[in-house]
């Protein structure tokens, strides 16, 4: 479960929220634009020390989740290396004509507040049925207890949150696109 913010022009960002473009909280898109810097700084300093890294525009940003103390958590597990998967709907990337994630992308994750906290590099990806998640991906996801049931009760929460404004419905057999991803980069302290 990912949030995308999508830079559109240095100074305007568009940004969604399980699939629906987030203009409810005007004061918290203003926060995301003003710390966007961080995300820059953070790419920068990555480059610095990768410059041969094959990217060096600074990537798509975003932080994990629709609320700020999953987002600040997620990022948190991302910097320690204990989040390396994450879990957004197929029917997410096609509700917004977004395209798929693919090997070798590369990501700045953020907090809630659009501080940039680490660099990601998608190592693979899987498209699996919500029914058919493991718990080996459930553990590499590694959030609350790393357990399958914890993950099956937090995500189908999550999706029909992200459905439920368009009146579609969750249902255990719609495809989850799994991506694995090694963090490759993050806040200095």
């Amino acid at each position: 479960m990912r949030i995308r913010i999508f830079e559109i022009i240095i100074l305007v960002v568009t940004f969604t929220i399980g699939g629906c473009t987030y203009e409810g909280n005007d004061k918290h898109m203003e926060i995301i634009k003003k710390n966007h810097k961080s995300v820059e700084r953070l790419w920068s300093a990555f480059l610095k020390e990768n410059p041969n890294n094959r990217i060096k525009n600074t990537p798509l940003s975003f932080y994990f989740c629709d609320n700020e103390k999953d987002a600040d958590e997620c990022a948190e597990l991302v910097v320690k290396g204990i989040k390396q998967a994450t879990a957004t709907s197929l029917w997410w990337f096609e509700k917004n004509n977004e395209t798929l994630p693919k090997v070798g992308d590369q990501y700045v994750v953020t907090n809630w507040n659009g501080y940039a906290k680490a660099v990601i590099e998608t190592i693979k990806i899987e498209q699996i049925p919500y029914n058919q998640i493991t718990s080996e991906f459930a553990a590499v996801e590694g959030e609350g207890d790393k357990s399958l049931e914890y993950w099956k009760r937090v995500h189908e929460a999550y999706y029909k949150r992200e459905m439920e404004p368009y009146g579609d419905k969750f249902d255990e057999n719609m495809i989850i696109v799994c991506e694995y991803f090694k963090t490759i980069y993050k806040v200095k302290k």
